[in-house]
């Protein structure tokens, strides 16, 4: 899968892959996160490069329910591939209403509760397994369909996933990025804080999603540093049952081509 937040809207896409492509190499697209109203994101800088891998401070910026339907998702469909929506609130209300509005317009939903719920005082839906579970046995009496969490890497992440469960989502997806910071310029101070992805990260994600695989009997979708062939065994291999590639997209558009050119020719030994 193409990882939420890495590949724009789509619109862009068949500028770098062929239809052949797309149909042969993506499992699924899941879009950037989309809220109810538009949201203009963070002030720049918003991305910054740091060793083997990348801090993106961008806030979630996109352009709304409304406009998303009627200006990219069609395009986003013409691909031919499924499309799996991410899904920002900063209530439960508001994930059940995206929910509905996209009822019977595409393939699943992603949930990001790596967000604060305004109605309990900011606090990080992550943070609260029985917030998460109130989450996930609302939205799915709405949502017949496939319905993924985004796990946060930190946090009670094991309870939190044990409710996804128990409240009915189809898989996990493990798992989003990592609180941190880097240093941009010493005097005066100038800072970035924001999440961290690419290789850095994949050593600690692999071993959250063995970790997880081993306790839960629910699917696991692996994100989390992919950039080779061996990279996606590896995670499948240690218990995830699909993977989703994003920050590979940004060094490269054409990766998840050359990522599926290099599993067919792998040697495992």
């Amino acid at each position: 899968m193409l990882a939420s937040g890495t590949w724009g809207w789509g619109e862009n896409l068949n500028k770098f892959l062929s239809l052949e492509e797309i149909k042969t190499s993506i499992g699924a697209l899941v879009t950037k996160g989309i809220s109810l109203k538009p949201r203009e994101g963070n002030p720049p800088p918003r991305i910054s490069e740091v060793p083997c891998g990348l801090i993106n401070f961008i806030g979630l910026e996109n352009p709304g329910i409304k406009d998303f339907k009627t200006k990219y998702l069609g395009v986003i469909k013409a691909y031919g591939v499924p499309v799996i929506v991410n899904l920002y609130g900063e209530s439960i209300e508001d994930f059940v209403i995206l929910a509905k509005e996209l009822k019977g317009e595409v393939s699943g939903l992603e949930l990001n509760i790596s967000c604060p719920n305004v109605e309990k005082g900011g606090i990080l839906f992550s943070e609260s397994p029985k917030l998460v579970r109130e989450l996930v046995t609302k939205v799915r009496k709405v949502w017949d369909d496939f319905l993924a969490v985004k796990l946060s890497p930190f946090g009670p992440v094991f309870e939190v996933a044990e409710n996804c469960k128990k409240a009915g989502s189809d898989a996990l997806v493990v798992a989003n990025t990592y609180p941190a910071l880097k240093v941009l310029n010493l005097n005066p101070l100038k800072i970035l804080k924001g999440g961290l992805s690419g290789p850095a990260i994949k050593p600690i994600t692999l071993r959250l999603v063995w970790e997880l695989s081993q306790k839960l009997t629910l699917p696991i979708i692996g994100c989390g540093g992919i950039i080779t062939g061996k990279d996606v065994l590896e995670y499948l291999f240690c218990g995830a049952k699909a993977v989703q590639i994003g920050t590979a997209n940004l060094i490269n558009p054409k990766s998840v081509s050359i990522i599926m050119k290099e599993l067919e020719n792998i040697h495992i030994g």
